[in-house]
């Protein structure tokens, strides 16, 4: 054995869905020995049952990081229950850190994670990580930021904010047996050959550009000295009647085709050679608009489009990113986080994204639908994100 990937969802809550994952997951691990654990759970399940019951079953030793989530997906399964990845390897070491009070320190709390991490990995020569943290702190992007200066820029990072099923309340990390909100968790990967990130997204620019000229924090108030609302509005209603056959003045702000709508005509801000994805919701009658990180007045946006057939294509593309960074590097299997929007957008298609990954891979993956996207490393489109594809691979 050098590295081998178990995975399994259970989206039966009956009886002991935590022990009946880790326990398929592990069946596909030679040996019977676990190193490294990610959980994905629902919100309404029982956490502390749920990590108690893996915990069972891998055994005292494994590291164990996880989060809420909206759904979860393998290589042969979609749905939304208890999903498990697993890892044994000959040739990879893993650590694990929390961090708590992340909504009121970003930095101290990357900090107290990072703390619980060895200074340095002498015995591998690459490294990355893994992060996961509350999705409703609206810190993502200082949060790539800082975890990137604090690990190093030779150490990339994949990773996502944890969800709620959308209720917008509260969401949650795991580290071995805790169960935090407010927090982030840090699991660190040494490795002999460099571990594969990428990252892709199915939008296109709609619009021409606009500028942030009132906002407070994560809420855009005006664009172009308009309400934030009515210039997404103008710039979406010509296709929306193509592609839905609606009126876009017509729906209202609480209705769910809107919230819909809004996740296929997000906002992108012009990186170069990409656009970086930003998600909005109304937040108010007066036309704000309220997004998952800050976008500081004199921002330069522009709506985009993302196609229900470019969703799909996109995921495919992530998997052909990975592989390529991965280069003559043969990979065992892998994590992926894609965004909780793509389902929306997606709907019952989903399903065929997830197909499409399995079949670009043909390799073991776990992954959960977030609030938001982590990709930092070398040639990559580095950042936090929102309606996204990261993947990351681990080598054999």
């Amino acid at each position: 054995m050098s590295t081998s990937v178990g995975t399994a969802l259970v989206t039966d809550s009956e009886g002991n869905p935590g022990e009946r994952a880790a326990t398929e997951a592990l069946a596909q691990l030679p040996g019977g020995r676990v190193d490294f654990c990610q959980v994905f759970c629902p919100v309404d399940y029982d956490f502390d049952r749920v990590l108690a019951d893996v915990r069972s079953v891998i055994g005292p030793d494994a590291k164990l990081i996880g989060c809420s989530a909206n759904g979860s997906f393998t290589e042969n399964a979609v749905g939304n229950g208890v999903a498990v990845g697993l890892v044994a390897s000959e040739t990879l070491s893993f650590y694990t850190g929390l961090g708590t009070g992340l909504r009121e320190n970003v930095s101290r709390a990357v900090r107290e994670a990072i703390g619980e991490l060895p200074d340095a990995l002498d015995d591998h020569p690459y490294a990355a990580a893994i992060t996961l943290h509350d999705g409703l702190s609206g810190v993502g992007e200082k949060l790539a930021l800082i975890s990137q200066q604090k690990l190093g820029p030779e150490v990339s990072i994949a990773g996502g904010s944890a969800a709620d099923d959308h209720k917008l309340e509260a969401t949650y990390v795991f580290h071995d047996d805790e169960v935090v909100e407010d927090g982030v968790v840090l699991g660190l990967i040494g490795a002999e050959e460099r571990p594969a990130v990428a990252v892709a997204h199915g939008h296109e620019p709609l619009s021409e550009p606009v500028e942030v000229t009132r906002a407070d924090g994560a809420t855009v108030y005006e664009l172009d000295g308009e309400p934030a609302f009515e210039v997404w509005k103008d710039a979406v209603r010509e296709t929306v009647r193509s592609e839905f056959d609606l009126e876009i003045d017509e729906l209202d702000a609480s209705e769910t085709l809107l919230q819909e709508i809004l996740c296929e005509f997000e906002f992108g801000i012009n990186q170069g050679t990409q656009y970086k994805m930003r998600w909005p919701w109304i937040e108010d009658e007066d036309g704000a608009m309220h997004f998952t990180v800050d976008v500081p007045e004199g921002t330069v946006l522009r709506v985009m489009h993302g196609r229900p057939e470019a969703q799909i294509e996109s995921a495919g593309e992530t998997i052909r990113r990975a592989l390529a960074d991965a280069g003559d590097v043969t990979m065992a299997g892998g994590f992926i986080y894609d965004c909780a929007c793509r389902r929306i957008v997606l709907g019952d298609e989903f399903d065929a994204a997830v197909e499409e990954m399995a079949t670009e891979l043909s390799l073991p993956f776990v992954g959960f639908e977030t609030y938001g996207e982590i990709c930092m490393g070398p040639g990559q489109f580095s950042g936090y994100h929102n309606t996204t594809t990261v993947a990351l691979l681990f080598p054999e």
